[in-house]
């Protein structure tokens, strides 16, 4: 429960939760926080060399994919290794293998000695088939790799549209900026949100979309976040003369701009959930129809 819901290690300690296992089972003694601590950690080796058995057994090559997270308070820098491969039975299956703290300089010889540290590990430099990255391809054995080495860098599809797409965005500039705040305000409060459904009824929208504030560096929720604000930009309008806090109200250029961005960010949309599938494979997306 804790492993799966995050919860932390301290609630073995809290009053509440020791009621109410007590309530369940009055005879159950609940462990401590350090006894917690060795079970998941039991747990975290069980299931390493699970999969360190898996990966042995499976006879195809193995994709990685790699990308680099940063926590927002400490902004401490931390890289996730992912596997992917298909298996006997013609399944897709994915396993992350390594979520480590990588200190700085985030540079790319120290991001390389990192995955290559996790592949040694985990016994896969010798069965890859493609990377998202390019930087160890003077650490491998060419023999090893498929066509040797000319098809093992894979560029990050999602992350080349992404580049693209934030070019593009780039020219509403100020009318994102004032429905992002728009949005803000709206969903700020259990108060305002259900302010903001009245006036949607009042002024008869029939749409049951949620507004949603966007995160600035993924354009795609940038782009659900428009589409829905598009929707109910009455509404927008109507609390602007009811509400006097609210004053960063979008132009009707701003929306007819993010209307006109929006129509031509739908294809980009679509592309990016295509590679973006963890479910089927996508390294076929790169080659070419007549290859």
């Amino acid at each position: 429960m804790i492993i799966i819901h995050e919860y932390p290690l301290s609630i073995v300690e809290h009053h509440g939760f020791r009621k109410f296992v007590g309530g369940l089972q009055p005879l159950f003694k609940v462990s401590s926080r350090n006894t917690i601590k060795s079970d998941i950690l039991k747990i975290y080796d069980f299931e390493i060399q699970k999969t360190l058995k898996m990966l042995e057994k499976n006879t195809s090559r193995i994709a990685i994919t790699t990308d680099m997270w940063t926590t927002n308070n400490q902004k401490k820098g931390f890289m996730a290794v992912t596997a992917h491969f298909v298996d006997q039975n013609w399944n897709m299956k994915s396993r992350i293998m390594r979520f480590i703290y990588v200190p700085c300089p985030h540079t790319s010889v120290v991001l390389a000695d990192v995955l290559y540290d996790c592949l040694l590990d985990w016994n896969l430099d010798r069965k890859l088939s493609t990377l998202t990255v390019g930087i160890l391809l003077d650490r491998l054995p060419m023999s090893s790799l498929m066509m040797g080495g000319r098809l093992f860098h894979m560029r990050c599809c999602a992350h080349v549209l992404n580049l693209i797409v934030q070019d593009g965005l780039a020219v509403l500039g100020d009318g994102i900026e004032r429905i992002r705040d728009s949005v803000a305000f709206w969903i700020a409060s259990p108060k305002r949100d259900q302010k903001f459904e009245e006036a949607a009824r009042q002024l008869r929208i029939s749409s049951t979309k949620k507004l949603a504030l966007d995160c600035k560096t993924q354009w795609n929720s940038t782009y659900l976040m428009i589409s829905v604000a598009i929707v109910y930009k009455d509404v927008f309008q109507r609390l602007h003369q009811r509400e006097s806090q609210y004053k960063n109200l979008p132009t009707q250029r701003d929306w007819e701009f993010a209307k006109e961005i929006c129509d031509r960010l739908q294809l980009f949309y679509e592309v990016t959930v295509m590679f973006s599938g963890s479910k089927y494979p996508t390294t076929n997306v790169f080659f070419s129809i007549d290859m």
